[in-house]
């Protein structure tokens, strides 16, 4: 399996930010981190290798890239407003610099987002904000309004409310979306939701599932046994969906 480790400073985050490749060709594939996880966990856990038949098989390449939760939504040391700033800062490093890296790297016209847990919640919002740019998203084991304070898991914003906040929050904006532009983009991106049926995210889920049905956007929405949260369910998710 080709793999390739990158490096560079990121003129959006103001820091080296690292990422992996793995694979020649097929679909692109930008898969985001767990909660404050990095780049080269998704190997560790063995989700790498449950994909590694159709990553040699030239169907999927794919490209783990670093999170900076710590410095956004889980960064209690700063005021709410500034780990949004850090966020967007994230994301505008994603749009601006990985994405034409992928570009580069891969000739498909295929780019996906994906993502387990905290990654989730990153793929889908980056998808549904710009569905133009992306074929297919799959959340799985997400939580699509961090603002909520689902069984042991906190408002990661501290009741903290504005604008922003609410434009980075699917199951905020999505009742709310009225561009017909958007919303046929999104009609034409394939959209995966998966979650444990005993997962504090489940109700997250179903929700927004059914708020994309309410907007005329298909989406597939599994539930699995147990809570589901863990590298070893997520090794038996990812060839199903991603």
């Amino acid at each position: 399996m080709h793999r390739e480790y990158q490096k560079w400073f990121s003129e959006q985050l103001g820091r080296d930010m690292e990422l992996l490749i793995f694979g020649h060709s097929g679909r692109a594939v930008l898969l985001f981190p767990t909660r404050m996880a990095r780049f080269y966990d998704y190997e560790n856990w063995g989700i790498v290798n449950a994909l590694s038949t159709q990553i040699e098989n030239g169907e999927l390449q794919l490209f783990c890239v670093d999170s900076v939760d710590g410095e956004s939504f889980y960064n209690q040391a700063v005021f709410p407003s500034v780990r949004m700033d850090r966020h967007l800062q994230y994301e505008r490093y994603i749009i601006d610099e990985v994405l034409p890296l992928m570009h580069q790297k891969n000739q498909s016209n295929w780019i996906e987002t994906a993502g387990f847990s905290m990654g989730a919640y990153h793929a889908i919002n980056l998808s549904m904000k710009h569905p133009q740019l992306f074929k297919k998203t799959v959340g799985i084991s997400g939580r699509y309004d961090l603002t909520d304070s689902p069984g042991p898991f906190n408002d990661l914003l501290n009741g903290f409310r504005n604008e922003l906040v609410y434009f980075n929050m699917p199951a905020q904006y999505l009742p709310n979306l009225h561009d017909d532009n958007i919303i046929s983009n999104m009609k034409h991106m394939e959209i995966i939701l998966a979650v444990g049926e005993k997962d504090p995210f489940l109700n997250s889920n179903k929700n927004l599932s059914e708020q994309l049905w309410a907007k005329g956007i298909s989406n597939h929405f599994y539930t699995w046994d147990n809570h589901a949260h863990q590298p070893h369910y997520w090794r038996k998710m990812a060839p199903l969906y991603i």
